[in-house]
């Protein structure tokens, strides 16, 4: 990484202000889609001031080991935000990010140039944004360039707000997917030795979900019993 590089996207980070974040936490078995509306100082002249309108898209996460936070795909957010992306990979621990992954793709809605303070223009975005109350908007103010990086610093802001809850969401839906297993084999079982036809589907279906070594000996105790039984 060049140093030139490196400075573009630390100024963008640093200069990027939070203004507004979305009520709702990331989608943790779906897409989420985050409207933003970035407010700007125009890099070639301070009269003006660039408001850009759009929309991210954060696909659903999925648990990931933390070195794969390096493989991960910003979509079409420019260079800038690739290099970002990989020092967040480097030091994931000191930033508390957790271990999943997310994809992000950018739709550039409106963008547009205005000749005003910028203090000014960000209370019009305000209103604008508080009359449609939308609780996955969110309002920034940014750099003109790289702005791309600005919106990986509010997807960051996203996951780290979103992760606890997301984690436990994957945590109970594990939970719920056992019982249902578990149901599902204690049921098996019941059928089986009501009718010995169904051993053989009783043993595909403890293999096919690796639970076969974990009821070897309760699946053995029934063929046993299903051949001492009478005729």
């Amino acid at each position: 990484m060049s140093n030139n590089k490196q400075f573009d996207f630390w100024y963008a980070v640093n200069n990027t202000e939070l203004i507004t974040v979305p009520i709702n936490r990331l989608e943790t078995f779906g897409d989420t889609v985050v409207n933003y509306y970035m407010v700007c100082q125009h890099m070639d002249s301070i009269d003006k001031v660039v408001v850009r309108e759009g929309q991210m898209k954060a696909l659903k996460p999925a648990i990931i080991t933390p070195g794969a936070l390096g493989q991960m795909d910003v979509g079409d957010l420019g260079e800038d935000a690739k290099q970002y992306a990989d020092w967040l990979a480097k030091h994931a621990h000191e930033l508390r990010i957790m271990q999943y992954g997310f994809t992000l793709q950018k739709q550039e809605l409106k963008e547009y140039i205005v000749t005003d303070h910028i203090d000014n223009v960000l209370q019009r975005v305000k209103d604008e944004v508080s009359g449609k109350d939308d609780p996955l908007s969110s309002i920034l103010i940014g750099v003109d360039d790289p702005w791309q990086v600005c919106l990986m610093k509010l997807m960051v802001e996203l996951v780290q707000h979103s992760a606890q809850g997301n984690m436990q969401d994957f945590q109970q839906h594990s939970l719920d997917l056992k019982k249902r297993l578990t149901n599902t084999i204690d049921k098996a079982f019941l059928d089986a030795s009501r009718d010995p036809s169904k051993i053989n589907a009783l043993a595909d279906m403890l293999k096919k979900n690796g639970l076969w070594e974990k009821n070897e000996d309760r699946f053995f105790a029934l063929v046993k019993a299903s051949q001492s039984s009478p005729r």
